[in-house]
């Protein structure tokens, strides 16, 4: 049972959601999102990860073709 499971909020500046993923902070980084505090893992709302999703789709994508 971890953290999403036991109901953390979103990490989102301004956002009092409750997080459905977790992602490491570097993967974030390269969004346009913006995380309150600093920590290893970054916990995102159901908007904020699809936000993510479609920002990094086209870089997601070449990394998978490069392996």
């Amino acid at each position: 049972m971890g953290k999403v499971d036991k109901g953390v909020k979103c990490m989102v500046k301004g956002c009092d959601n409750f997080a459905e993923r977790s992602l490491s902070a570097e993967q974030v980084s390269k969004s346009s999102i913006k995380v309150e505090g600093s920590a290893r893992r970054v916990y995102l709302c159901h908007d904020h990860y699809k936000q993510w999703k479609k920002e990094t789709k086209k870089m997601r994508e070449l990394e998978h073709i490069a392996y």
